[in-house]
């Protein structure tokens, strides 16, 4: 995510190295750069433009402090223009009504469907009872994919089979969710051109017939700027109460995120960042602008480990760990845990400092598939007391998972070395899990 911007960055403050002071010369090159950066990243000239002499306005004339030099200065002048060009701070979600409606609008391949589901999980979570409408009525298999993704998430699809007026199905299945005690609806409509003026009505027919509290724009981030200028059109006919940035976890330039608050006014509220239905985000500016420049996320890491945390598991795994009783058994519950929390790159670059260093290499999510392949393999005597694994079981596990004997030799010492360290350093939880997957290099 926003790696080639990061780099350009990145390169452009590199100007200000080895610069006592700043001036209005080597500022004016470093934000020439910036200025290249951003207009490669796809944000529209305009916005770059302002940006640039927004940053150039609040840094000459700062005076920098002998501990901090010029370029260090300029960056965080640049992070708290990036902020403000995002949105400065989060906007959530508003949900109120009896029930409150949610219209879901956007292009055809935005992510809108998968989108919705994942808004639905969400709801959820957070103790709500939602229904999912199908009003897609054009495109082939759209209420399918509904129903399928609502089976993931546990959540109903109310749909009309042969009916093709979307505006009646809406109405229909807001009464629906009356009758029934959903207190959120969640209209999923279909994909729709801004200039297919037909297509336009519709989706204005939908709101005013149902009124929702909460009109949403799905903006696929990997379009850039042309995804701005729809926003911009759609607005104008729907006037949406905000934005949500899909597929942030592809090859997206940033010129979505970066600009479409500027063009249209509207927060950008949520943002999808992997295929899973968990993966669903609050929209924060400021963790944005440190992921950008490279800082990091590590408020976001600490939320998708609390979000997972079992506190008595991690009670009872502490206290093995005490005892020197740490075995494959738990080993496979971290993995499970770790896993739940998204990718393991993407959790890696919310490091400081981690992300730079993992940007040329390729970790495969993969990994952890083989370690467990492994240990299925594994009797459960052998998964509870790995000290009794000698080279003829070994030999077994080995022709069982479909490995080398090399990779589980591999494997036994890492997790030997491990439990060692997590013996005489504590609980490390992921931190060692993932030390031990860089060790057997797997």
């Amino acid at each position: 995510m926003f790696e080639n911007l990061q780099d350009k960055l990145e390169r452009a403050f590199k100007t200000l190295k080895g610069e006592g002071r700043i001036t209005e010369i080597n500022v004016a090159e470093t934000l020439k750069e910036i200025r290249k950066a951003l207009l490669d990243a796809d944000v529209s000239y305009k916005v770059a433009k302002t940006f640039t002499d927004e940053v150039k306005q609040k840094a000459l004339g700062q005076s920098v402090l002998t501990a901090i030099k010029p370029g260090q200065l300029l960056t965080k002048i640049v992070h708290d223009e990036l902020v403000a060009l995002m949105g400065k701070e989060a906007e959530e979600v508003t949900l109120k009504g009896s029930p409150a409606v949610a219209l879901i609008a956007g292009l055809q391949g935005s992510g809108k469907t998968t989108f919705s589901g994942k808004f639905a999980a969400l709801i959820r979570k957070k103790g709500r009872s939602p229904l999912l409408a199908a009003c897609d009525v054009y495109r082939p298999a759209a209420i399918d994919q509904l129903k399928v993704l609502g089976q993931q998430v546990e959540v109903p699809v109310y749909a009309e089979d042969g009916n093709k007026n979307a505006v009646q199905i809406a109405k229909n299945a807001v009464d629906y969710a009356k009758r029934n005690g959903h207190n959120v609806v969640i209209i999923d409509t279909a994909g729709r051109l801004a200039i297919d003026e037909e297509m336009m009505r519709e989706i204005a027919a939908i709101k005013k017939a149902v009124s929702p509290s909460e009109t949403l724009f799905v903006v696929d981030a990997m379009t850039g700027q042309d995804a701005v200028n729809t926003a911009k059109a759609f607005n104008e006919r729907l006037n949406f109460d905000g934005v949500v940035l899909t597929k942030l976890d592809g090859d997206t330039r940033g010129g979505a995120a970066l600009s479409i608050r500027a063009v249209v006014s509207k927060p950008i509220k949520l943002m999808s960042i992997g295929e899973k239905m968990d993966a669903l985000q609050v929209f924060y500016p400021d963790r944005m602008a440190d992921r950008i420049l490279g800082m990091g996320d590590v408020v976001s890491l600490v939320e998708r480990a609390q979000e997972q945390y079992d506190e008595a598991e991690a009670r009872r795994i502490q206290k093995r760990i005490a005892k020197n009783q740490f075995n494959f058994n738990d080993f496979v519950t971290q993995i499970q845990q770790i896993k739940k929390m998204g990718s393991v790159k993407d959790l890696l670059g919310m490091i400081p400092g981690v992300g730079k260093a993992l940007k040329n290499i390729d970790i495969d999510d993969d990994a952890f598939k083989k370690i467990e392949v492994i240990i299925s393999s594994m009797t459960p005597q052998e998964r509870e007391s790995p000290e009794v694994i000698n080279g003829s079981r070994r030999k077994r596990i080995a022709a069982g998972s479909g490995r080398s004997i090399e990779e589980v030799n591999r494997l036994i010492k890492q997790f030997d070395d491990t439990r060692k360290m997590m013996k005489s350093a504590g609980s490390g939880g992921a931190k060692n899990l993932m030390s031990m997957m860089k060790g057997a290099k797997m």
